[in-house]
C-alpha cells in the first residue's frame, strides 16, 4: 500500500472517526438558533468556567432561548425571565424529568442513591418528592420555628463572643453554614452537631457536600458531555473518594437515628417518622434518597444567601439598607421583640424584600439542575422535541433588564413595587413542578436570620480593606465551576447594638429551646 493511499485511509478514518464521536444525543433543531462550536467538544471551550455568564451574552446576540452542543449532548439554554416562565411554568408538565450524567449519578450516587432533586421521573421519585413536600409544606414549616429559633440564636451567640466586643473582624461562613446544616440534621434526623464552628464532623460534612455538590455542575465535568474523557481515572477516583467519605457520615447519622429509635430516645423527625410508621410505603433506598437530599440541599441555597447578604450590609450601601431595615423592624415592633415575633409571624414587608432582593441578586445556582422534556414544547417557530435537555440560566433570568429595572443595583424596593414584585419574585428556587421544595423552610430561615442579625448587630466593613467581600454575584464564587455559590473567604465586623437586651435576647431563646 503506498504512502498516498495510507494518508487517505487514515483521513478518511479520522473523518468517520469525528463525525461519530460528533453525533449528538438528538438532532439539530429546526427554527432555533444554535452556536457555532467545534467538533467532539462543541460549545465546551467557548463556555469555559462560566456558562452562566457566557450564555448570557450569547443571548443578546442570539435570542433568549438558543442550542449548543456539550460534547454528544444538545442542550437548550433559556436565558430570559419570559423564557423561563414559558418551558418551567407555562409547560412545567412537559418538563418534569432529570437527565442522568455520569459523574454524579453512575459514580458519586452509586451507593446512596439520587437526591430526589437529581432524579429522572418515575414512581419512586413521585413518593420521594411528595414525601419530603409533605413534611415541608408552610404549616410543617411554622412547627419547626424552635429548630431554627435554638440556629440562628446559637450563630449569632457565638459570632458575639468571637468578634470581642466588636473588636475582632468575623468570617460568618463557617457560623451560617452551620446554622443550615444543623436545622437539616435536626428536621431530618433529630440530631445536631453540637459544639462550634472548628466541630470536625461538621467540617467533614460542609467540606465533602461542597465537593460533592460540584460534581452536580452542568460545566465542572467534561467527561458528562465528552465520553472519551471517562478513559482518564482521575476524575473517577476523585468522584468515588468523596463518596466513600459521603457514605461514612450518612451511615453514622442513619445509624445513631435508630439506635435512639430502638433505645426510646429519638425526637420526632422526618427520617424517625417514616421508620416508624408501619404504613410506610418508602422502600431503604428510598429513604436514603430523603435523608441524602436534606443533607445536601440544606447547604445548597440557605449559608450562601446569609453569608452575601452580611457582605452587601457592611458596604457602603449596605449601611443605608441596615439603617432603614432597622427602622422598619422597630416601626413593626417598638417593644423590641422582633427577637421572639419573627418565630410566629413575618410581618416586616421590608426584611421580607430584602430576603427577596438577596436571593435575586445572588441567584446561588446559577444555572439549575438541569431539565429533560417528555412531552414536545413549542416555542416561536420551533418545536422543542420529547427527550431534549434544558438548561435555566437563573443567573441571566433573575439580571433581565426587560424584567427588572437596573437588575446589577441591589434594590430590595423593587419587591414592594407591583412591577418587579408580582407573580413569581426570581428563580433562587427553581421553577415549576420540580422547583427547590425546601423553599418554605429556607424563606424562613433567611427572614428570621436577618430579622435577628440586623435586631443584633449593626454590620461594619473590616478594619482591613484586603478582608472585604466581592460583591459581584459570580466573581464572588471561590469555585467558578461549582453548582452552588461557595462565596470568598472575607471579614466583617459585628457590633453590637445594645449587649444587654441581646444577651436577654439570647438567654430566652436558651430556655425556649433547652429540650431540643
Amino acid at each position: 500500500m503506498g504512502l498516498q493511499t495510507i494518508v487517505v485511509v487514515l483521513i478518511a478514518a479520522a473523518y468517520f472517526l469525528i463525525k461519530y464521536l460528533n453525533k449528538t444525543d438528538i438532532p439539530r433543531i429546526k427554527n432555533l438558533p444554535e452556536i457555532p462550536g467545534v467538533p467532539i467538544f462543541g460549545n465546551l471551550i467557548q463556555l469555559g468556567d462560566e456558562h452562566a455568564k457566557k450564555a448570557r451574552e450569547w443571548a443578546q446576540k442570539y435570542g433568549s432561548v438558543f442550542q449548543v452542543r456539550l460534547g454528544n449532548k444538545r442542550i437548550i439554554f433559556a436565558n430570559s425571565f419570559d423564557s423561563v416562565k414559558h418551558f418551567w411554568i407555562t409547560h412545567q408538565s412537559s418538563l418534569i424529568s432529570r437527565p442522568t450524567l455520569h459523574t454524579f449519578h453512575a459514580v458519586v450516587s452509586s451507593s446512596q442513591g439520587f437526591t430526589i432533586g437529581t432524579s429522572p421521573w418515575d414512581e419512586s421519585c413521585k413518593r420521594r418528592r411528595k414525601a419530603a413536600a409533605t413534611a415541608l409544606n408552610r404549616p410543617a414549616v411554622q412547627s419547626y420555628m424552635p429548630i431554627i429559633d435554638l440556629e440562628s440564636y446559637a450563630s449569632i451567640k457565638e459570632l458575639l463572643h468571637d468578634s470581642q466586643g466588636g473588636k475582632v473582624d468575623i468570617d460568618p461562613n463557617a457560623y451560617f453554614q452551620r446554622f443550615a446544616l444543623n436545622t437539616s440534621l435536626t428536621l431530618n434526623y433529630g440530631i445536631r452537631i453540637d459544639g462550634s464552628i472548628d466541630n470536625e464532623l461538621l467540617k467533614e460534612i460542609c467540606h465533602v457536600e461542597r465537593i460533592v455538590s460540584n460534581f452536580r455542575s452542568t460545566s465542572n465535568n467534561w467527561q458528562d458531555y465528552v465520553p472519551l474523557l471517562r478513559l482518564w481515572p482521575r476524575r473517577n477516583s476523585e468522584a468515588a473518594e468523596f463518596r466513600a467519605r459521603r457514605d461514612k457520615y450518612l451511615t453514622l447519622l442513619l445509624d445513631m437515628l435508630r439506635e435512639r429509635i430502638a433505645n426510646g430516645t429519638d425526637k420526632p423527625c422526618i427520617t424517625g417518622n417514616i421508620l416508624k410508621d408501619p404504613e410506610a410505603k418508602l422502600k431503604e433506598a428510598e429513604l436514603k434518597s430523603i435523608c441524602l437530599t436534606m443533607v445536601s440541599a440544606g447547604l445548597d441555597t440557605v449559608p450562601g444567601n446569609v453569608i452575601m447578604g452580611i457582605a452587601y450590609l457592611s458596604c457602603a450601601h449596605g449601611q443605608e439598607i441596615q439603617d432603614r431595615a432597622y427602622k422598619e423592624i422597630m416601626k413593626v415592633y417598638p417593644n423590641s421583640d422582633a427577637w421572639e415575633k419573627c418565630l410566629v409571624e413575618e410581618k416586616v414587608p421590608y426584611i421580607t424584600a430584602l430576603v427577596r432582593e438577596i436571593l435575586r441578586f445572588w441567584t446561588v445556582i446559577p444555572i439549575c439542575l438541569p431539565r429533560v422534556s417528555i412531552k414536545d414544547i413549542p416555542w416561536n417557530d420551533a418545536v422543542i422535541p420529547a427527550g431534549s435537555t434544558l438548561f435555566m440560566n437563573a443567573f441571566a433570568a433573575d439580571y433581565d433588564d426587560t424584567h427588572f429595572k437596573e437588575p446589577f443595583n441591589f434594590n430590595p424596593d423593587r419587591y414592594l413595587q407591583t412591577s418587579d414584585g408580582s407573580g413569581t419574585p426570581h428563580y433562587a428556587y427553581g421553577a415549576g413542578s420540580r422547583m427547590c421544595i425546601g423553599s418554605h423552610l429556607a424563606n424562613r430561615e433567611l427572614y428570621t436570620a436577618f430579622i435577628r442579625l440586623i435586631s443584633a448587630f449593626r454590620i461594619v466593613p473590616a478594619k482591613n480593606r484586603a478582608d472585604d467581600p466581592i460583591l459581584d454575584a459570580l466573581e464572588a464564587n471561590d469555585m467558578k465551576t461549582s453548582l452552588t455559590l461557595d462565596p470568598k473567604k472575607f471579614k466583617v465586623g459585628f457590633r453590637a447594638r445594645d449587649s444587654v437586651m441581646l444577651n436577654g435576647w439570647i438567654r430566652g431563646s436558651e430556655e425556649r429551646t433547652r429540650d431540643l
